[in-house]
């Protein structure tokens, strides 16, 4: 008996995606074998030894970490929310099931390692957990993900028609694009500043860790939009990337005026200004990645995140910076 004719990645039958060999889309494959080389876990960084640093630091300082705090923490599991009901039950192949559901154990993982900085740091957990809902620019990024991950929940989407897959493809820029692409990658900038200044080096290498994960979630969500995009070239309409385009310029907006109730005053070595300038920077990336182009043409202030940024080159960043770390990774 022949094995079944693969239609596409997009499909919604129960009894499709339930052999994973012959792997049609080898790059999903790939990516969860990485993501399973990659597994760790929070309480594996010492975090207690940051404490010191936390508390000579400026009170702006402590101010932008909660800020992140509160930002981060809700946000990963909403993640998780659109991959539940908005991504896996309409994909139908095996290994991106797979994927999938690492990624989601990866989200829940960094759920719970926020919650360890929360547990270590003295930092206030009810005030940080109310500020995604009482600071206005916290909160319109907020709405922006909810309104479509509700079309997610509340919806069923019907795939065999241009405008599911289009609205598939807007959930996709949605989450994966903006929210982990951009919106995640300029918070980690933040994060990871400190350490920049020899501070929260340990809290520096959770981040780290995240980062990398994040790094193949957005890889994969890339690979998904054009997969479905060349699969079905129907749905790639001038109004519709016109649309896509404008979304995550929007999303840009929404970005520069939480970073503005993120530092209104500005840090040691950090401002507004420049985490902007890193955020549009961000987005040409993710622009460009889409086929459009960079829109913003800004160079890269934060030179030393470059190898975070790198999507591209993402098994080269790990062959040379992360090995040692890697679960059964490969001795030479």
């Amino acid at each position: 008996m022949s094995a079944p004719v693969s239609r596409g990645i997009l499909g919604t039958g129960i009894e499709e995606g339930l052999l994973l060999k012959p792997v049609t889309y080898q790059w999903a494959m790939d990516l969860y074998d990485q993501a399973v080389a990659n597994t760790w876990f929070p309480n594996e960084v010492q975090l207690g030894e940051d404490l010191a640093d936390f508390e000579r630091m400026s009170a702006d300082e402590r101010q932008a970490l909660t800020f992140l705090m509160s930002y981060f923490n809700p946000n990963e599991l909403l993640v998780n929310k659109a991959l539940a009901f908005g991504v896996y039950p309409y994909v139908n192949a095996a290994e991106c099931h797979l994927y999938l559901a690492k990624q989601m154990w990866e989200e829940a993982n960094h759920c719970m390692s926020f919650e360890y900085v929360l547990e270590t740091f003295p930092i206030d957990r009810e005030a940080a957990y109310a500020s995604h809902v009482t600071v206005p620019s916290m909160a319109a990024k907020e709405e922006f993900e909810v309104r479509f991950i509700r079309r997610m929940t509340e919806q069923t989407l019907d795939i065999t028609t241009i405008e599911g897959k289009q609205d598939f493809v807007r959930n996709l820029i949605a989450y994966n694009v903006i929210l982990e692409g951009i919106w995640f990658y300029s918070g980690f900038m933040v994060a990871l500043s400190f350490r920049q200044r020899n501070l929260l080096r340990n809290f520096g290498s959770l981040i780290d860790w995240i980062v990398r994960d994040e790094s193949l979630h957005l890889k994969f969500g890339i690979n998904l939009v054009l997969t479905v995009l060349e699969e079905n070239p129907e749905i790639s309409t001038e109004e519709f990337a016109a649309e896509i385009k404008q979304m995550i310029l929007d999303a840009v907006e929404m970005e520069e005026a939480y970073n503005r109730d993120l530092l209104p005053s500005g840090i040691l070595g950090l401002n507004a200004d420049y985490i902007n300038t890193y955020v549009k920077y961000l987005a040409d990336r993710r622009l460009d990645e889409l086929g459009f182009g960079p829109h913003y043409g800004v160079a890269n202030p934060a030179k030393w995140m470059a190898a975070a940024n790198d999507t591209l080159q993402l098994v080269n960043f790990f062959e040379s910076i992360n090995t040692s770390y890697e679960v059964n990774a490969r001795q030479g």
